[in-house]
């Protein structure tokens, strides 16, 4: 049986990781000004922080609509003889929504809420992909998969808080007492929400060694096949470098994969954003 796999564009996997896997993308979209551009496709980060800083404005997001996803079920089943989704958690768009309804419109479209951003969503698909090549039926693999999501490690730490806060999602109060207090903040997923966890204070590159550290400080816990470093365009090779030695020493892994955070993940982070995910056992 031919399984495809697919996720939303929040899932931040490379395109070498997508076609490793076999893994099909639905874009989301940013938007401004009456125009609409695809994640990834008609737009980068790049120029998603370029325009904020040059007008102090956002490009909005919003989700892959219901006409989208049946058409891209429908692309896919041609050749397939089953597709399974992942969305990007409910709690942060109505994507989940829109696939579910898109799905009705099948037999064999099985849609999985992730429950999580960026990589947290992108490694559960790459799971599914590893169980379809190895015969997996969609049931075993929906059921499977559906007892992973909370194993699944999600957190990054954000040098500021100006794109949330023109986001509309922190107050102006609270980016300036960070800011002003020079704190890094940790956000974690906690059960399908994003959770404000440990505040770190200091120069970036420490503060992300640091953050590395504590996350990965319980290693007979963690699933040492893959780790993931994420990042949003421009962040400083200092960080990234801190990062990395703090993933390598917490011992080996098969893989260390690193990704660039697209364009809907970047527009509420900013620059500066990294985390490091993984599944714990």
């Amino acid at each position: 049986m031919k399984i495809k796999i697919s996720a939303d564009s929040t899932c931040d996997l490379s395109r070498e990781l997508a076609e490793r896997y076999d893994i099909a993308i639905t874009p989301l979209y940013v938007t401004k000004n009456d125009l609409s551009f695809r994640d990834g496709i008609d737009i980068t980060p790049e120029q998603i922080f370029e325009e904020a800083e040059r007008t102090g404005e956002l490009y909005k997001t919003a989700a892959v609509n219901i006409t989208d996803y049946t058409g891209h079920f429908s692309h896919w089943l041609e050749s397939y003889d089953a597709v399974i989704h992942f969305n990007i958690g409910s709690d942060f768009s109505v994507c989940h929504q829109n696939a579910c309804i898109a799905a009705e419109e099948f037999d064999n479209v099985y849609i999985i809420n992730s429950e999580n951003l960026t990589v947290g969503t992108g490694i559960l698909a790459i799971e599914a992909a590893e169980m379809a090549g190895d015969g997996a039926s969609p049931a075993d693999i929906v059921e499977q998969i559906s007892e992973m999501i909370t194993k699944v490690d999600v957190s990054f730490v954000l040098d500021k808080l100006k794109y949330l806060y023109m986001g509309g999602r922190c107050s102006g109060v609270a980016a300036l007492g960070a800011n002003l207090l020079n704190l890094k903040p940790c956000i974690e997923v906690r059960g399908g929400k994003m959770a404000v966890g440990k505040k770190y204070r200091g120069n970036l590159d420490k503060v992300a060694y640091t953050y590395a550290q504590n996350r990965l400080a319980s290693p007979a816990d963690i699933d040492r096949r893959r780790v993931f470093i994420v990042y949003t365009r421009g962040t400083d090779e200092a960080v990234i470098s801190a990062v990395r030695r703090a993933v390598s020493e917490a011992g080996e892994f098969d893989e260390v994969l690193e990704c660039f955070a697209g364009c809907v993940i970047s527009s509420h982070c900013g620059p500066n954003t990294i985390g490091v995910i993984f599944c714990v056992k």
